[in-house]
Order: structure tokens, then C-alpha cells, then sequence
């Protein structure tokens, strides 16, 4: 599960590999989540697509991720529900070997360069942290409270009160 040695054979021969894995064994990812204890199931496929500009079949790799996960909302830190669900088109392409304009220019797919196997759950890993929101924030919710669980005073406040102050007329 965790390593596809060869991705271009894996294409060539159309294969496919899938299977669940617990976000606590993500740890890029444990940082952006209120809540580590959710599994994800995910599916790789391989085939081989005629590319109309070389003329040569090109190997490609869909992946696919769907599950829940419990985002930390940017303003009161409490988590929140979110659905994710990734299907991604990639070609492998080998360490070294130049990527063709025209597939930087195609939206649908993107270029991976694979040095010695693929692994799998780095890329898991990679593709939902790029799928997550910048900023998870609920539509509505409270700032958290101050230490003693009562609203306190912003420091900026006293600032904020200089600032008529000092003006000169």
C-alpha cells in the first residue's frame, strides 16, 4: 500500500490499488484539523491516453480521496465539518525528463516527477493539504473567550484611544 515501485508499469498494465487510511498517520496534515480521528478512503488508477500532440501514449494516474474531515475554524478554533472529495489526473513523468509545454498548458491534468516509485500516502498527503481552504472559518461564530471565560478587552484598544488624542489641529 505504501509504495507503487514502478508508476509506468502500473499505468501501462491499467492497474488499480485502494484503500482507507486514518488521518492520525498524516502528520503534515494533523495541524490544519480539530479532530485527528477520521479515515479516508482513497483509489488510484492507472491507464495509458493517446496524446494527440506526440503521438505516443502517455501514462496517467487518477486519484481519488473522499471522507470527512474536522477542520479547525480560523476564528473560534472549534472544528468544522467538511466533506472532501478529490479526483485528480496525473502523469508521471521521470526525474530529470523535461515536462512538454503542452502539458503544463492542459488544466486537467498535472505533472508529477517520479524519481524511484511512487509513494502513495505522501500523495495522499500532498493532495489534501492543496485541496484545503486557506482560512476554514465558520459562516457565524464567537472569537474565543479570554482565560477567565469572559470577554477581555483588546490591547489595540488603549491604542485606539490615543489615536483622536494626539492630533494636531
Amino acid at each position: 500500500m505504501g509504495k507503487v515501485i514502478d508508476p509506468f508499469r502500473f499505468a501501462a498494465e491499467a492497474r488499480t490499488q485502494s484503500g482507507e487510511v486514518e488521518v492520525a498517520k498524516l502528520p503534515r496534515l494533523k495541524d490544519s484539523l480539530a479532530d485527528v480521528n477520521a479515515v479516508l478512503s482513497w483509489r488510484l488508477e492507472g491507464w495509458l491516453e493517446s496524446s494527440m500532440l506526440s503521438g505516443r501514449e502517455e501514462p496517467r494516474l487518477k486519484l481519488l480521496i473522499d471522507g470527512a474531515l474536522s477542520l479547525r475554524c480560523q476564528r473560534c478554533l472549534n472544528g468544522i465539518d467538511w466533506q472532501l472529495a478529490i479526483a485528480t489526473v496525473l502523469q508521471p513523468v521521470r526525474a530529470g525528463q523535461q515536462i512538454p509545454d503542452e502539458e503544463l498548458e492542459d488544466d486537467e491534468v498535472d505533472a508529477i516527477e517520479v524519481e524511484e516509485g511512487l509513494d502513495v500516502m505522501a500523495l495522499l498527503e500532498e493532495e489534501i493539504l492543496l485541496a484545503l481552504p486557506l482560512a476554514p472559518r465558520h459562516e457565524k461564530c464567537d472569537s474565543p473567550l479570554g482565560r477567565n471565560g469572559a470577554g477581555e478587552e483588546s490591547p489595540f484598544a488603549a491604542l485606539a484611544s490615543l489615536r483622536g488624542s494626539n492630533r494636531a489641529d
